[in-house]
């Protein structure tokens, strides 16, 4: 039976081929999903996807992109949003 910290299912099992010859399961994090812009769902460029206790090590320079709304809209709904605002 599995240690109790890998008897969840946010873990990921791997089956590992040993040089024994025997397949052992080993447990491991799962990938973390892609950001995405928050009105058309498309993915985020100059956005990592990493674990958020490794974004957290990263300078703030390198989590998201230096424009406003960076790191929730994508480039194209930016530029439509501010330009929305510039004609209200």
């Amino acid at each position: 039976m599995p240690k109790p910290n890998e008897r969840s299912r946010s873990k990921k099992k791997v089956f590992v081929r040993t040089p024994g010859g025997v397949t052992t399961v080993h447990y491991r994090k799962k990938k973390v999903s892609k950001s995405v812009c928050g009105t058309c769902g498309a993915t985020l460029h100059g956005v990592p996807n990493k674990r958020p206790s490794k974004l957290r090590n990263l300078p703030k320079t390198v989590k998201r992109p230096e424009r406003p709304y960076g790191g929730n809209l994508c480039s194209s709904c930016t530029r439509k949003l501010l330009v929305q605002k510039a004609r209200a």
